[in-house]
Parts: structure tokens; sequence; C-alpha cells
């Protein structure tokens, strides 16, 4: 397929954004906590240095850039307004929002895949006192079926809850087929969107979930605690809300009106001060992955993760992860033939080789900026020694 009418992105400009990282390591865990490039750093010390300066004597800027960082989250997602984007501390907030907040009454269920994150379970798991039952829905290897996670479903289900791309290995789910069938069945549709937002795109209006909360710090490179959340405008007033404060309510800059009007959209959930720095950095992030394309990002990480699961089973490792069209991500779960994840990571980071392990499998999640040869360098790496 020729290259005529494509976007082609310059992969080495934006690899001199991750320059920090490339001169110490072979950065390949872009699933746990990822670099952060140059324009987020600058953005940490500017907003750090008008603080030291002017204190609140700058809140008005910093606040503005907080409804410019809004929006661009909005476009992210094609939201139909910013104001159905909240910023929160973390995924686990997010999905705590939904699991605290949903009327939920004695014999409701939550349908969520077994090997859902912690944080994708254990707010969902603390509702038992309410008289929630959790369904955990078992993987086929390192597939989550959709028939399976419908078979799980009934009329007592309340809330489906997934991850976009499940964090141990690596298999895209399908959302689209998973919002219709709750759509029609008027079940609450959550999703811990973490492992796949900054790389694939993202449309809630084109697929109607009801939620998705991540934090930053993922594939997004942005800085730990400064996330988004997303509800669906038509979803709020059936969620009780928590977390109110000052800035929840309609007339937040009145200080002596105590007057319990929440606003109509997810800024209620914003209750307290901005992570402002977070929020700073993230945008910085966010202009710099859409100015790329997430199209082409998501072009550029199936391309190296491809060569990965290639050249590694040539060298006689097992591909756990699904590499379906329509399943694979940025994630692979790899066996390694004869040694263990754990040394197989630990060997590779004397080296200067950056992977991770997760369900006793070895983890390897390059972002768009990497290269083959790095991809070449972990298989040398973790395969010199049996």
């Amino acid at each position: 397929m020729g290259t005529e009418g494509k976007k082609i992105m310059d992969w080495m400009a934006l690899r001199d954004e991750f320059a920090a990282v490339v001169a110490h390591w072979t950065f390949l865990d872009h699933a746990a906590v990822a670099p952060l490039p140059r324009s987020a750093v600058q953005a940490l010390h500017e907003y750090a240095q008008s603080l030291a300066e002017n204190g609140v004597a700058a809140f008005r800027r910093w606040f503005e850039r907080v409804e410019q960082v809004r929006r661009l989250a909005a476009r992210l997602l094609q939201a139909p307004s910013p104001e159905d984007i909240c910023f929160i501390p973390n995924t686990t907030w997010g999905i705590n929002l939904i699991a605290e907040g949903f009327p939920w009454q004695s014999g409701d269920n939550v349908v969520l895949a077994a090997e859902e994150y912690p944080a994708n379970q254990y707010p969902w798991l603390n509702l038992a006192h309410r008289g929630v039952e959790v369904r955990r829905v078992a993987s086929r290897g390192p597939r989550i079926l959709a028939d399976d996670l419908f078979a799980a479903c009934d009329e007592h289900t309340r809330v489906l809850s997934v991850s976009s791309v499940e964090f141990a290995s690596g298999f895209r789910n399908d959302l689209a087929a998973l919002a219709e069938f709750c759509q029609k069945r008027d079940i609450f549709f959550f999703v811990d969107a973490i492992q796949s937002l900054g790389v694939f795109p993202l449309n809630v209006q084109e697929i109607p979930l009801d939620a998705l909360a991540a934090d930053g710090h993922k594939w997004l490179l942005g800085p730990e605690g400064a996330g988004i959340a997303y509800i669906r405008r038509d979803k709020l007033e059936r969620l009780h809300p928590i977390g109110i404060g000052a800035f929840s309510v309609v007339h937040p800059w009145e200080f002596s009106r105590i007057e319990l009007r929440l606003k109509p959209h997810a800024g209620r959930y914003e209750g307290g001060a901005y992570n402002m720095a977070g929020i700073t950095a993230l945008g910085a992030s966010l202009e710099l992955l859409l100015r790329m394309g997430l199209e082409q990002v998501t072009e550029r990480v199936l391309q190296l993760t491809d060569y990965l699961c290639e050249q590694a089973q040539r060298r006689g490792w097992t591909v756990f992860s699904s590499r379906l069209p329509r399943e694979k991500s940025g994630i692979v779960s790899l066996i390694h033939p004869s040694r263990s994840a754990r040394e197989v990571v630990q060997h590779c980071r004397q080296q200067g080789v950056i992977v991770n392990a997760r369900a006793d499998r070895v983890r390897v999640s390059p972002h768009a900026y990497n290269t083959y040869e790095e991809i070449d360098r972990f298989l040398e790496v973790a395969s010199a020694w049996r």
C-alpha cells in the first residue's frame, strides 16, 4: 500500500522528545509508567516557576490552562462537549465514581473480566455490603470472548466493566460490540481506558459507552496523578455524586453562598483543588499526540509489536497475546523458552533494557518513538543466556 495521501510522521523528531530516557535506557514499558516528553517537562517547569514567583496572583492563567486541556481531552475522545470531561487523580478514583455512585439494589450484579487489573475489581468487590454480586468471567487463553461476558449477564446485571486493553495479556476488547449489547439491555457500560488512550482512537459518540476513566501516566505520556474521566450526559443524574466540594456547584466562586446546586455535567466531580501541575503537563502530552495523529500512532505501535512477535518466535519465545487484527494492542505478553519472567526482567534491567512482568510472563510495551533496533536490543539481551 502506497503512502500517497497518508500523513507521514517523522518518528525521529518525536524521539527527540524522549532524549532523556533514550540516553539511559532501552525503554519498552509504557504499560507501566512512561517517561515524560520534553514538552511536558517544560510545562511542569513553567508552572513551578510561575507558582514560585506569583502564588495565587497567576491563578487565572493556570485555570484557563485547565480548561484548555479539558478541550484537548474532549477532542481526544470526540466527546460531545468538553463539559463531559472531568479531571481525576487516577483511574481508581474514576472507577469509584461509578461503583459508589450507582443506584444499587440488593441482588444486583456487575460483570467483569477475571483478568482485570485490581483497580477494576476491588471497587466492585467492595459493594458486597450493599448486596451486589461480582461476576468474574474467565479468559480463554489470552482472549476474553464477548459471548462469555454476555452469557454472564442476566436481568439483574446493572453494570458491565472492562478494560479497553487488558493489562497483562494485551487483549483489546471489542468495545463497540459490548456497548451495543449493554445499550439494548440498559446495562451501564464502564471502560477502564488507561491501556489504550494515547495509542488507539476512541470516539465516544460512535461507541456509546456510558463512562470511562484513565490516568495519564501510560500511553498518554503524562505524569502520574492527572487523569481524565468521561460520563455520558444522559447517565449523569442516574449516579449519586461523590467527592462533592466547592467547585462542584453552579456558583463555585461565591464561597459564602451555600446552595447545593450541582453542575449539570461531569464538572460536578471536581470538588476541590486541581492538580494544576499534572494537568498542565498532561496537556502538553495531549498536544503532542494529537499533533502526531492517533491513527499514525496506532499504525506505528502495531508495526513495532508485530515485528517483536515475529522476531521473538524465531528465537524460541512463545507469544501469549492474541495477535488477531482486532484484538492486538501495544502490549505483548511473552514466555521465555527457559527463564522465568522475573529473571528476564531483572537481567534486562541490569543491561539497560526496561520491560516488565505480569501474570508470570514478560510484558513488552513499546510506544511510537521506539525503534526496531530497540526491539532487537531487548531480544538480544533477553536471549543471550538460557
